[in-house]
């Protein structure tokens, strides 16, 4: 079929397009998406920078001066750092992920969210809980500790 496109040419299309889809819509989704992404390349990238030395001129025998170190130890992170957020900029705009975004940003505004004093309440009793079956463990477990030990010696 000559009017149908390969899903690979249309995501690399959407991957260096400058317009936004839906611009208006799902917004808050999108931007909270796109943060966490974000922070995840960055921490990545952050990490490749600590190792990167390392593997590169960890040892004594390494051919790489100390300014070829130092560029490549800034440069190649750098490099994926701005090419990571701009992908995940771009994957968040994509009509098929945008969409799904929207999609939960409007079933989100639907939740009948609890009152303050409502989760204060149920976190008391959750506690209260966790609490009251740690104590009927431990003595569970004492117990058998006690029988154990008794039929051992």
């Amino acid at each position: 079929m000559a009017g149908t496109q390969q899903p690979a040419a249309t995501f690399l299309g959407s991957l260096l397009s400058f317009s936004l889809y839906k611009r208006q819509q799902g917004r808050v989704a999108r931007q909270v998406t796109f943060a966490a992404v974000a922070i995840a390349i960055a921490i990545g990238v952050w990490r490749l920078a600590q190792l990167l030395p390392l593997w590169v001129g960890g040892d004594t025998t390494s051919s790489l001066s100390s300014d070829e170190l130092g560029v490549m130890r800034f440069l190649v992170p750098g490099v994926l750092l701005a090419l990571g957020i701009w992908v995940s900029f771009r994957i968040v705009n994509t009509p098929s992920i945008a969409d799904f975004l929207i999609a939960v940003e409007a079933e989100m505004t639907k939740v009948s969210w609890p009152t303050r004093d409502e989760v204060i309440r149920s976190s008391i009793v959750i506690i209260f809980l966790i609490f009251t079956l740690a104590g009927i463990l431990a003595v569970y477990d004492l117990f058998w500790w006690f029988v154990l030990r008794a039929l051992q010696g």
